[in-house]
Parts: structure tokens; C-alpha cells; sequence
């Protein structure tokens, strides 16, 4: 089971500051999961961490820094950074968004051992074309592997349709062999619940990795799109993958995938379908070096920044348009009670009085909503019981 969070801050800071407890051979692997706004970056950082510490709304731009989750599983250690989504600098305006925000996925970049791109496969207007800024991130860094994680499958009414989202994104090309596609799906997407679905490489690698998607037995496979057995998409590490070359933004205007990825990747983050098996890839990918962070530690924010990314989760969730972009939180109280409880008090700053009532909502409704909502994530981060009291005033 993953350690919860320390709910005093100078506990936390000590496990952060302190020398990581090193086993005999250490494993490590930084991990930057990069993609548009809101493909579900956080939600798959938070199922592979196995506790919630990532805020997560439908709305963009939750993610506002880049903050680091630890998982800890025997020799090996995984590092998640968690980056806000990519954007640039006309919609980071808009969104009142801080400069950081567009320097740090960059910055993430430069520290990471691999990369996964995820893809929301229900966006049918963004699905089937990386991003300009994903594409400008991945040439910038070609050196650094990749792999793509097609998210929110479950979604996808036509199963079918993954084939063609998967070569238009890798460009026909994954792991340096070019890919020959069938479809086993029938054309009545009703149907197609439990079909399979067959991408193989023109000439398959002889070594498969144990733990990808592809070279997988079929009950391991993502439901509804279940991978045959006998289908392939090249295992990372066979040694025949062409070495990406660097591209300028001349070379990007026209390009809609990567043809660099070492794997493919299908899940349902929000369901945790199929996260077992891209963690279990991810264990095997880690190189010899020592640990960062203490075994105890799940992430390097402090149990105040949790708490305030939590609530302010809820206010982008229940307020309408831009209004919650305006809204500043400040914690008045944070103590533990008799029993080991933790009280909090934060006060939620509007700039005007019609936004205090939506924020209070009918009878108090919506303000108590997400203190509810709130406090149950945050014992599910602390493992500790939660009372939190949020009140709504106008900035003066």
C-alpha cells in the first residue's frame, strides 16, 4: 500500500530533506507525463501512485505546477512528474495562468528518463493529431524515449476507430518498424464490446517486453479492445529503432504524429483499466541509479499545497466559466485534534458578491458540497479523519 501523506509540514519536510533509505541495488526512472490540457494527466498519476495527491477537474489548467509523485516498489523507485498541460502563451493569458506554467513541462523535460504522451481518444477534434506544443516538446527531445498512452478508451463507442487514432499518431511507425495494420472489429460498434484487435510490425523484434500491451495474453488486454495474442508492437529496447533526429519548426508545420514512440499504451485512467500493466512497464524500464526521495515519501508538495490543489479542484468542478480563476485561498486554521484529527479552516476570497452566493450556493449548498468532497479526498491522502470548514468572503 502506498504511504499516506505527512499532515504536519515539518514532518514532511524532514522525510523530504532526509537521506533516501537505499536498498542494495537501486533502480530509478523520472517519468514526464505530458499532453494537451485536460487528457488526463493527473488522474493517471494519481491511479499509479494508488492515492490521490494531483488536483483533477474537467476543467483545464487544474495542474497549475509541476509537483513530483513517488512510487516505491521493492528496488525500484518511480518518479512522476506531474506537468501542467501544455499551452502557450495567448491561452495562458486568458486563464490568468503564471509564467511557470509554460516553462515547466519544458523544464520536466530535461529531467526525465522517459516520456509518456497522453492522448484523449474521446476528443474526436484533437484525437487524431499530436498537438503543436506536444510535437515541439518531443523534437526538442528526441533523445529521450517515449511512449504513447492512448487515455479515456472506455469512452470510444467505435473500438475500432483506436487502429486509425494509433498510426495517425506514430505515423505508421513504432519502435523503428513500420506497422500492419487489420482490424478484426466488426463495423457495428455494438458489437465490437469484446473483439480484437491486431496491429502487428512488418518484421516483429525477437525480444517482446513482458508487460507491454502489445505481446500480451488476451485477459490482460483493455476491455473492449482487447490485443491478440499473437499481436506485436515492438518491444522497447530491440536495438533496430531508428535514432529521432532533431526537427526544427519548419519540419512540425505538417506533422500530425511521432514516429518515435517505443510503445503504444490503452487505458482508462479514470477507471484504472489497464494502469497495472503501463506500471508494470514502467518498473521494467528503470536503469540503476540511486533513490531521490525516502520510501515513505508519495510526493514532494507540502500537506498545505494538497490541500489547497484539493479544494480548488472542487471550486473549478461547481463553478460556472472563469469564475473560479478569480477565487484566493487562505488557511486560517490547520491543527490536530484530540483524537488525531485534523481541523482546518481556510477562508475562500471572492472579488465580488454575486460570486459569494454562487460559491455558497442555495442554502449553502454548493459551498458545503465541496467541503464534503474535499475532506474525503484529503483523509484519503492523509489517512487520517478530516474536519475542514470553508468560508466564502469578498475580497475587500
Amino acid at each position: 500500500h502506498p504511504p499516506p501523506v505527512a499532515t504536519d509540514k515539518e514532518e514532511q519536510k524532514r522525510l523530504l530533506e532526509n537521506r533516501p533509505d537505499q536498498p542494495q541495488n537501486p533502480k530509478v526512472l523520472r517519468i514526464a507525463i505530458i499532453g494537451a490540457p485536460n487528457a488526463g494527466k493527473s488522474t493517471l498519476s494519481n491511479q499509479l501512485l494508488g492515492r490521490k495527491v494531483f488536483p483533477v477537474s474537467k476543467k483545464v489548467h487544474t495542474t497549475r505546477c509541476k509537483a513530483r509523485g513517488v512510487i516505491t516498489h521493492q528496488d525500484t523507485q518511480l518518479i512522476i512528474l506531474d506537468t501542467p498541460g501544455l499551452t502557450n502563451p495567448l491561452k495562458a493569458k486568458r486563464h490568468n495562468l503564471d509564467e511557470a506554467m509554460l516553462t515547466d513541462p519544458w523544464d520536466s523535460m530535461k529531467h526525465a528518463d522517459l516520456v509518456l504522451v497522453l492522448v484523449d481518444v474521446s476528443d474526436h477534434w484533437t484525437r487524431n493529431s499530436l498537438s503543436k506544443e506536444v510535437l515541439k516538446c518531443l523534437s526538442q527531445f528526441p533523445h529521450i524515449p517515449s511512449v504513447l498512452v492512448l487515455n479515456k478508451v472506455d469512452i470510444l463507442k467505435k473500438k475500432f476507430l483506436l487502429l486509425e487514432i494509433a498510426t495517425d499518431l506514430t505515423e505508421g511507425i513504432v519502435n523503428g518498424k513500420k506497422l500492419k495494420v487489420k482490424s478484426a472489429f466488426k463495423q457495428d460498434s455494438s458489437c465490437s464490446a469484446k473483439s480484437s484487435l491486431h496491429i502487428t510490425q512488418a518484421s516483429p523484434p525477437q525480444n517482446k517486453v513482458p508487460g507491454s500491451p502489445f505481446g500480451q495474453e488476451k485477459n490482460q488486454a483493455q476491455e473492449g479492445s482487447d490485443l491478440d495474442k499473437g499481436s506485436d508492437v515492438g518491444g522497447a529496447g530491440t536495438g533496430e529503432a531508428q535514432e529521432p533526429k532533431h526537427h526544427g519548426p519548419e519540419d512540425l508545420k505538417d506533422t500530425r504524429g511521432w514516429p518515435h514512440f517505443q510503445e503504444i499504451f490503452m487505458l482508462a485512467a479514470l477507471r484504472g483499466e489497464e494502469v497495472d500493466t503501463l506500471k508494470r512497464y514502467l518498473l521494467m524500464q528503470a536503469k540503476p541509479g540511486p533513490w531521490e526521495f525516502h520510501s515513505d515519501v508519495l510526493t514532494n508538495q507540502s500537506p498545505q499545497e494538497i490541500c489547497d490543489n484539493i479544494i480548488r479542484e472542487k471550486i473549478l468542478e461547481y463553478l460556472p466559466l472563469e469564475v473560479p480563476y478569480g477565487v484566493t485561498q487562505a488557511t486560517e486554521i490547520w491543527e490536530e485534534g484530540e483524537c488525531g484529527e485534523l481541523l482546518i479552516v481556510q477562508s475562500l476570497l471572492v472579488p465580488r458578491e454575486s460570486h459569494k452566493r454562487m460559491l455558497i450556493g442555495r442554502g449553502g449548498k454548493v459551498i458545503s458540497r465541496i467541503a464534503r468532497e474535499a475532506g474525503q479526498d484529503l483523509m484519503n491522502a492523509f489517512l487520517c479523519d478530516v474536519h475542514l470548514k470553508l468560508k466564502v468572503e469578498v475580497k475587500s
